[in-house]
């Protein structure tokens, strides 16, 4: 569903990425881990065409991402991707159900649908009674679970999540992973999960190590 070859990503005469191959299969959660500036972050944005690789290829479904021009990459993140990081990032003017709604409104879904679909998630996160309250008035935790409704209401192919619970308590994590994995399984929505911990890797049904800019044998 989702593959990179022999990517690679230079930072000036830094090696970020050095000839990396993934896969992602249909519905699949992938981890990726390995030491500080190793890649992980960079092999996200290459995946997801934020950054465009100076060599080897990106495909989402056949189609090759890092050929597209920028509206074009653009237009396939809103429609295609979600992203968890891990300080939720969400807009800090709008609601918990108004950033989980963010999505849909940019892809143009009307207003009611994106209402009753944000609502929905939020209720099955269990962060439906702070929903109209701003991210800097709840939880680290509530308000990371808000964006992984944010990520996975538009029932994305796949979800980029960078260190997703690295800014959270050990038992708040295991919640948000709880609710995050459980919900992508359920909707068939693949991931690609950036972590240094073996305990998150271990939600994924397998783990790539990169070292130095290339995966790890």
């Amino acid at each position: 569903m989702l593959r990179g070859s022999g990517l690679a990503f230079h930072f000036g005469q830094s090696r970020a990425l050095d000839g990396v191959d993934i896969t992602i299969a249909d519905g699949e959660l992938v981890a990726v881990m390995g030491p500080s500036g190793c890649g992980k972050s960079t092999l996200l944005n290459v995946l997801a065409g934020i950054l465009r690789p100076a060599a080897g290829e990106v495909l989402l479904r056949d189609e090759r991402l890092d050929h597209l021009g920028d509206g074009a990459r653009s237009a396939r993140r809103l429609r295609d991707f979600g992203f968890v990081l891990q300080f939720g990032d969400l807009v800090p003017e709008l609601s918990l159900r108004e950033n989980a709604e963010l999505s849909l409104r940019l892809l143009r879904v009307p207003r009611a649908e994106a209402r009753d679909r944000a609502a929905a998630l939020l209720r099955e996160l269990e962060v439906d009674d702070v929903a109209d309250r701003r991210p800097g008035q709840v939880s680290g935790g509530q308000a990371q679970r808000a964006a992984v409704a944010r990520a996975l209401v538009h029932r994305p192919a796949v979800v980029l999540a960078d260190e997703p619970t690295g800014a959270l308590d050990s038992s708040t994590g295991e919640l948000v992973l709880d609710a995050m994995t459980g919900l992508a399984r359920r909707q068939g929505t693949a991931m690609v999960l950036v972590t240094h911990e073996a305990r998150v890797a271990a939600y994924a049904d397998r783990t790539v190590f990169l070292r130095d800019g290339r995966v790890a044998l």
